[in-house]
């Protein structure tokens, strides 16, 4: 079983950047196909971005196609969400989780494993 913890959140102005990590621990993190997701208080988890096993394949909501970029280390066993011109209406609480398979998928409920969740704030 892999253990998932998010890094990188905070408070930034609109238009800034963040990078956001997910670390892993307990299985190599090559194993899984992994995804991003964000929620609000009292709203539903939305999906933002998935990467496949090798990093060559990756999937982006079209809320965020252009803006956000997905990648993963091997040698870090993390996988990062990098999240530029950002906008008052990102602020959530971002998720990595972590699947198996070969397929991206964008539901919460196909993913297995999950972070603790890092909070992102962006001020107008």
């Amino acid at each position: 079983q892999v253990q998932l913890v998010e890094s990188g959140g905070g408070l930034v102005q609109a238009g800034g950047s963040l990078r956001l990590s997910c670390s892993a621990s307990g299985r190599p993190l090559s194993t899984y196909i992994m995804g991003w997701f964000r929620q609000a208080p009292g709203k539903e988890r939305e999906f933002v971005a998935a990467i496949g096993r090798s990093g060559s394949s990756t999937y982006y909501a079209d809320s965020v196609k252009g803006r956000f970029t997905t990648s993963r280390d091997g040698a870090k066993n993390t996988v990062y969400l990098q999240i530029n011109s950002l906008k008052p209406e990102d602020t959530d609480v971002y998720y990595c989780a972590g699947k198996g398979g070969v397929q991206l998928t964008t539901t919460p409920r196909s993913y297995d494993y999950w972070g603790q969740g890092t909070q992102v704030t962006v001020s107008s």
